[in-house]
């Protein structure tokens, strides 16, 4: 099972676009042309296939892009193996391609995909541009929202966003009042780098669940992940792959979730909410 001349290798593309997740992986074998596949993989499945089986032939051509490698004679019957396996992961996933990534989730915004998922509630400029729902400016006072359409009570989100260091925006939970929404009235996940009390900044729930000061975690400049689980009393939050709050408070028990712009500009690339 070799190719022309004797020379084995392989090519295995990843673009990673979150914490949770790789997408896009290409597969490149033996030299019979490559398999493509638009999926969404844990990190945790593809790594370790890496790290085991992979000479370390890497090639970082951008920060959310890896590319590794493989050539050579003496590595034909081991690439062989790998590539039968990795072969088989292709083909497994490619016939599930067209169903959902993980049981449960629903995706509320996809790239520049989605405000028809939410209600306004304010004068925000929510739009679709270049590849996310933004919003930089509004033409009223004070915080403006998407708002879920739908009430969830115990749940699951994952989000992925860009954001300033100026920002001031957040996720709100079990709003009690989806028609004015405040900190006093649902729990707030927060994304403020240059909160005036930093121990509610970036990456706590407000009120309920402090991160540490001096300010460790911030979100200016660049994307990020949250992965918030809310069950009964207690929340957790993720923030780009650390566990950076743990709350448990029982005043609120359902209601919908909101996105806000408040200050600087905020961009949603990825919102998915599972019900548990």
């Amino acid at each position: 099972m070799s190719p022309p001349g004797g020379c084995c290798g392989a090519k295995i593309e990843i673009n990673r676009v979150s914490s949770f997740g790789f997408r896009e992986l290409c597969i490149t074998p033996l030299g019979l042309g490559s398999i493509f596949v638009d999926i969404q993989l844990p990190f945790s499945y593809i790594q370790p296939i890496l790290n085991r089986t992979l000479p370390k032939s890497t090639n970082r051509k951008h920060r959310d892009r890896l590319i590794v490698t493989n050539h050579g004679e003496g590595t034909m019957k081991r690439m062989s193996c790998i590539t039968i396996g990795l072969l088989a992961v292709a083909f497994i996933v490619a016939g599930c391609a067209h169903q959902p990534v993980s049981k449960g989730w629903i995706t509320l915004i996809d790239g520049e995909k989605g405000l028809e998922n939410w209600n306004r509630l304010g004068g925000a400029n929510w739009r679709a541009e270049g590849g996310a729902i933004v919003a930089d400016a509004s033409t009223t006072k004070g915080s403006s929202f998407l708002v879920t359409k739908n009430s969830y009570r115990d749940f699951e989100i994952r989000a992925e966003f860009w954001a300033e260091s100026n920002t001031n925006s957040g996720i709100y939970m079990r709003c009690a009042d989806p028609s004015k929404i405040t900190a006093t009235n649902a729990y707030e996940v927060n994304i403020w780098d240059t909160r005036p009390d930093p121990s509610y900044g970036t990456a706590a729930i407000v009120d309920v669940a402090k991160v540490p000061v001096p300010i460790v975690y911030k979100a200016g400049g660049k994307w990020n992940t949250f992965e918030i689980t809310v069950r009964g009393p207690e929340m957790t939050v993720v923030f780009n792959g650390v566990v950076t709050a743990k709350g448990r408070d029982s005043k609120f028990a359902e209601g919908p979730f909101v996105l806000q712009y408040n200050e600087g500009p905020i961009k949603w690339r990825k919102v998915q909410v599972r019900p548990l």
